[in-house]
């Protein structure tokens, strides 16, 4: 028995030699990688497998009118990759085979083998990891050629002449054809592993590149942005030569050849003409399918991928090889699969550019027209002042309207922007002018301000309503007047507002509607506004926040993020 099992052994080495030359061939990877896989592949799977089965048979050892042999490896594993068709095809093709070779065993070991493929085949069907694992291949050509040895003993005759064999045979081949398939499904394993590797070496370096292309492609596709794009994926691979070209001209070439293919000429190459008319990928492994018209290009092959931006071709990103010497100059498939994981970034990323752009629009337009409400709510309240003022003080109104022009000249020049703190309070001090002269001694200012603040950037006209409001509906409804409190504090990361007043307050069923649009008298509009331009700007975190007591006054205040930039710096 020993001697038997080492022979079974020397005898499988052929069958693990073809193993490790079918794990590297185009079709077999197809039916390992791509689920799922055609019906052609898996044809052509199941005959091969079929054929190293009756090859384990012809490279088996004849003992005793039978053949101690391999030939469950084929079946067995061609049902664990395949599934149940396969296996059971190629099952059928190494047992029908082995029954037309005779002896007292032939038609028990046919059927065995058939159903051997159709059990790999079950087992992958109902097995839902990814990939079958190696003790999973021994349990399956363990019990596979158990049941061989059972179906020999229960139909081959005559009983003794079967039990003698099965004694002699049973348990080497048992052991060397579970050995055996789960050495071969090693060997294609380690093939699947080498692909995965390659896959998360392929992501890792278009991630890499992403990150750097990033800040460039934010701003759109363009000359600019693609020459950029183009010298850091040249920088971060092996290829010959890096093009850009959106559906009419090259945006940016770099590398081999750049004497002639220029930023800012027409698409020279055939190649990248029929990607962009077909929307489709474009291989091309020889020099003429270029179809550069350029005689002494150096450029042999190519891969082009379309860029798209929302299902809409806008371009296209080429990979070339070629010019070098010293070393392939053939596109490799890696390269194949980079550029196309590279296609998708970037489509995502000028993607998400023109939404970043679109959002900008967006949320300028709204804080444009949110703010010129507040305009006219302004605007009326101070002409009201004004007006009374033009028959008993005619040189005093004169005043306010010189002051009320240059208010609303520098809001004017301002909406939409940020301006300093300082400015705010000099835009609130006109304000006050205006008021003043309205109520008299019965309207006192005072102001806490961190003269540190001064220089911070605020969105403009967020403080002047709260003031107001804090004017019409808490102070003017006091006969005797009242007192309003400015405070503005720096603190580490948020500069925070206070408006306090001593006014008659707000009952407790009107303040849950305060920030609601339309509500209140007048326009209704103001701290709903200011509201909504700190929550669009800065987040929930800096809405307004409101306390009041009846009869005692109110509390307004909110924070803002510390900002020393240009609005358009902030969206950039």
């Amino acid at each position: 028995m020993p001697e038997l099992l080492l022979r079974l052994a020397e005898r499988f080495s052929i069958i693990a030699l073809l193993a490790f030359i079918l794990s590297k061939a185009e079709f077999f990877k197809k039916i390992i990688y791509d689920k799922p896989a055609s019906k052609k592949d898996l044809f052509i799977t199941m005959i091969i497998f079929g054929v190293i089965g009756i090859s384990g048979t012809y490279i088996g050892l004849p003992i005793k009118g039978a053949i101690a042999n391999t030939r469950a490896v084929g079946p067995i594993v061609a049902g664990l990759i395949g599934g149940p068709i396969v296996g059971l095809g190629a099952g059928l093709i190494a047992g029908i085979h082995r029954i037309f070779l005779g002896g007292f065993t032939a038609i028990p070991c046919g059927i065995s083998t058939i159903l051997e493929g159709l059990v790999g085949g079950l087992i992958r069907k109902y097995y839902k990891s990814k990939f079958i694992s190696w003790k999973l291949s021994f349990i399956v050509g363990f019990i596979g050629e158990a049941l061989q040895m059972l179906i020999i003993l229960a139909t081959a005759k005559p009983f003794s002449k079967a039990l003698e064999l099965i004694k002699l045979i049973g348990l080497p081949m048992i052991i060397v054809n579970a050995t055996g398939i789960t050495i071969f499904i090693i060997i294609i394993k380690s093939v699947f592993d080498e692909k995965e590797k390659i896959s998360a070496m392929q992501a890792k370096i278009a991630l890499e590149i992403a990150t750097k292309t990033l800040p460039y492609l934010r701003k759109g596709l363009n000359k600019e942005s693609a020459q950029k794009v183009a010298e850091i994926i040249y920088d971060s691979t092996n290829v010959s030569a890096v093009a850009i070209t959106d559906k009419k001209e090259i945006l940016a070439h770099v590398g081999t050849a750049s004497d002639h293919h220029k930023s800012g000429m027409p698409i020279l190459t055939q190649a990248t003409k029929e990607a962009i008319k077909n929307n489709k990928m474009y291989i091309v492994k020889t020099k003429d399918g270029i179809g550069c018209p350029h005689k002494d290009c150096l450029l042999t092959s190519a891969v082009i991928v379309p860029l798209f931006k929302y299902n809409k071709l806008i371009g296209t990103l080429k990979l070339y090889k070629g010019g070098n010497k010293f070393r392939n100059n053939t596109i490799s498939n890696t390269e194949i699969e980079l550029a196309k994981g590279l296609s998708h970034l970037m489509s995502y990323q000028i993607e998400i550019a023109d939404a970043e752009y679109q959002r900008k629009l967006a949320t300028e337009a709204k804080l444009s027209a949110l703010q010129s409400q507040i305009n006219p709510h302004f605007l009326f309240n101070a002409l009201n002042t004004v007006i009374s003022f033009i028959r008993t003080k005619p040189d005093e109104a004169r005043e306010l309207l010189i002051n009320l022009s240059e208010y609303f000249r520098h809001n004017l020049k301002n909406i939409g922007k940020y301006i300093s703190i300082s400015q705010e309070l000099n835009n609130l001090n006109a304000y006050f002018y205006i008021e003043k002269a309205r109520f008299g001694n019965k309207l006192h200012i005072e102001q806490d301000i961190d003269e540190s603040v001064l220089l911070y950037q605020i969105p403009s006209f967020i403080l002047q309503p709260i003031v107001e409001n804090s004017i019409k509906h808490g102070i003017s409804c006091k006969s005797e007047g009242g007192k309003i409190l400015i405070k503005i504090k720096e603190e580490e990361s948020y500069i925070f507002f206070y408006v306090e007043d001593n006014g008659i307050g707000i009952k407790p069923q009107k303040q849950k509607k305060l920030l609601k649009q339309g509500f209140g008298s007048g326009a209704g509009i103001g701290l709903y506004n200011i509201n909504e331009r700190l929550i669009t700007l800065f987040g929930s975190e800096c809405s307004l926040n409101i306390e009041s007591q009846q009869n005692v006054g109110t509390k307004v205040f909110y924070k803002v993020p510390k900002i020393n930039l240009k609005r358009d710096e902030i969206y950039d």
